[in-house]
């Protein structure tokens, strides 16, 4: 069975450094779930999947000018509606030194559904702060806000969803006792990409 370490959280928290740093320097396969989001919605629409279906249906405005705890409560659901596509796609990977893989996507209860245990999971989730001011230097945000009315309401339901997506991890992982890492940017990613790898017990 292929060693398989899997890295949760929320958005602009440092998880895909992590993961590209640890999976060169293990040698390990890095399967970054972000790549594949699109093609997940696209076949949950197609089988009916009422989230997905209602994503690829809504434009920009429709999307980011709702209300972000409504936002961040159909994310939770999109994630479990994409989750056997995530698996699938794991599945297939062949890779003897194992895979590094990591995505919101991973939200500790529906790994805990799976029985990973602790010393496979990590998240790693932002404070506000750091993640408002991490995302406001993002090149692509205009673009994926591009179509709405007001970019600025846009752009703080965003930033809303995903302070509230953070938290409802934070609140799974203590649930399910499962480490959780929160980047207030006072810790450099070199530390960051240790903390995890010993966690990991990659070390050695």
């Amino acid at each position: 069975m292929i060693d398989t370490y899997y890295i949760g959280g929320s958005p602009c928290a440092g998880k895909s450094t992590v993961a590209e740093m640890l999976s060169q320097k293990y040698d390990l396969y890095y399967f970054k779930v972000d790549d594949f989001l699109d093609d997940y919605t696209k076949s949950g629409a197609l089988k009916g999947y009422p989230i997905c279906k209602k994503t690829v249906e809504m434009n920009p405005e429709q999307i980011w000018m709702r209300e972000p705890l409504l936002q961040c409560r159909e994310e939770f659901e999109f994630y479990e509606e994409v989750f056997e596509y995530v698996l699938a796609d794991l599945d297939q990977i062949n890779c003897k030194n194992g895979i590094i893989t990591e995505g919101a996507a991973y939200v500790p209860n529906l790994i805990k559904r799976l029985d990973i245990p602790s010393r496979r999971y990590i998240s790693i989730t932002p404070t506000k702060e750091f993640q408002v001011f991490h995302f406001r230097k993002r090149e692509f945000v205009p673009y994926v806000l591009d179509g709405c009315r007001d970019m600025e309401k846009a752009f703080g339901n965003w930033m809303g969803r995903d302070i509230l997506f953070a938290q409802e991890v934070q609140k799974q992982c203590r649930e399910n006792q499962y480490v959780s890492i929160i980047n207030d940017g006072n810790i450099g990613i070199d530390e960051m990409a240790e903390r995890v790898a010993g966690h990991f017990g990659l070390h050695g």
